[in-house]
C-alpha cells in the first residue's frame, strides 16, 4: 500500500503555491513536521512562504477551517500567533488531492523557561489565549478526554502488533492500572473545558524581537486549561512550584486561573505519554517515522515505558503541586 504522501512530490508541491498566483524560484527546503508535510518555498521578489500539506484524512474541512478561524480570532485580538495566509478571503486550498495552506515565514529561537521573566510572559499570554478561548467551544474539533488519548490509545495497541509479545503483558497491566486511576482522579476533579494549543510546549513557541509566538495550531482541540501550561514544568518539585508561580501571575493578569486543575497534572501527563506510543504506532506505514524514530521498533523502548508508566502511577498518588 502506498503512503498517501507518496504522490506529494517537488514538482506538486512548487504547483500548488504557484497556483494561488506565486511565482516560485523552485527553492524547497523541507521543514520538521511528521504528522503534516511543510516546506519553506522560495519566491520570485518576496519572501519566502511555508506550505503545510496536510495529512489526508486526518481532520476534516471544517475541523481545520475550525483551526485557521481560531488563530484568525486570536491574532484579530492582537495575541502573538501566526495564522494562515488568506487569499480571496480563503485559508484553506485544494491541489492534486491534497489539502493545504499558505503562511508567512516567522523565526525566532526558543524560550528560555528557566527564565522567570519568560514564565511570566509566558503566562499573560496564556491567560490571553484562554480568554478567548472560554468565549465559545469548537463544534468540529475533537475534545482531549481519558478517553480519547488513553483508553483508545490502548485499545488500539492492544489490536495490533506494536507491543513486543514478551512485554505485552506488564505494559498493558500497568497501562490498564494506571488509566483506572486517572478516571477516578477524573471523576473526583471535574471541570470546564476551553479551546486551547493543546501542543503547547516548548517547540512551539518562538522568542523574537522581546516577545513569545505561538506556532502549529495543529493540534488544537476543547480540555481543560491546564494542558497548555503543565508541559511548561520540569524539573524538581520545588523547581516546577515556582515555574508555575510564575505562569500563574501572568495568566490572572487577564484569566481567572482554576486551581481545582491542579490535579489532573500528573493525569495528563500520563495519557500524553500513552497517546505518543499510540501515534508513533499509528503512523508506521509513513517512511518518514521509521526514519526518525527508529528506537520506536526496539524492545528497549517498551520496556522503558513501562518504567515511566510505573512512575507515573505512583506519581498519581503524590500531593499535588500548590499555589501559596
Amino acid at each position: 500500500m502506498s503512503h498517501p504522501f507518496a504522490l506529494l512530490t517537488p514538482d506538486t508541491v512548487l504547483d500548488a503555491v504557484e497556483s494561488l498566483g506565486f511565482l516560485s524560484d523552485a527553492r524547497t527546503l523541507t521543514l520538521n513536521s511528521y504528522e503534516n508535510r511543510v516546506f519553506q518555498i522560495g519566491i520570485e521578489d518576496g519572501q519566502p512562504l511555508i506550505a503545510k500539506f496536510y495529512r489526508p484524512e486526518r481532520w476534516s474541512d471544517a475541523a481545520i477551517l475550525e483551526e485557521h478561524q481560531f488563530s484568525l480570532e486570536l491574532a484579530e485580538r492582537d495575541i502573538p500567533v501566526i495564522p494562515p495566509m488568506q487569499i480571496d478571503g480563503q485559508t484553506l486550498f485544494e491541489f492534486a488531492g491534497f489539502r493545504f495552506s499558505l503562511f508567512k515565514r516567522f523565526g525566532g529561537r526558543a524560550p528560555e523557561l528557566d527564565n522567570p521573566d519568560h514564565l511570566l510572559m509566558l503566562g499573560r499570554l496564556l491567560g490571553r489565549l484562554h480568554t478567548v478561548g472560554a468565549m465559545s467551544p469548537f463544534e468540529h474539533r475533537p475534545e482531549l478526554t481519558v478517553q480519547s488519548f488513553g483508553h483508545e490509545s490502548i485499545a488500539w495497541l492492544r489490536e495490533h502488533d506494536s507491543v513486543p509479545a514478551s512485554l505485552r503483558p506488564a505494559y498493558f497491566s500497568v497501562a490498564d492500572d494506571l488509566l483506572a486511576r486517572i478516571d477516578e482522579i477524573y471523576r473526583t476533579y471535574p471541570y470546564q473545558t476551553i479551546r486551547l494549543h493543546g501542543d503547547l510546549h516548548v517547540g512551539n513557541l518562538l522568542w523574537r524581537d522581546e516577545s513569545l509566538y505561538m506556532v502549529d495550531m495543529d493540534d488544537c482541540r476543547q480540555g481543560p486549561a491546564i494542558q497548555d501550561l503543565w508541559m511548561m514544568l520540569s524539573g524538581e518539585r520545588d523547581q516546577r512550584q515556582a515555574q508555575l508561580a510564575e505562569l500563574v501571575d501572568g495568566y490572572n493578569e487577564f484569566h481567572d486561573f482554576d486551581p481545582r486543575q491542579l490535579p489532573l497534572i500528573e493525569s495528563l501527563r500520563s495519557i500524553r505519554l500513552i497517546h505518543y506510543s499510540a501515534w508513533l504506532a499509528r503512523r508506521w506505514d509513513d517512511p518518514a517515522f521509521p526514519m526518525h524514530f527508529p528506537w520506536f521498533a526496539s524492545e528497549r523502548y517498551w520496556a522503558d515505558q513501562i518504567l515511566t508508566l510505573r512512575e507515573q502511577r505512583a506519581a498519581l498518588d503524590e500531593p499535588t503541586l500548590r499555589l501559596f
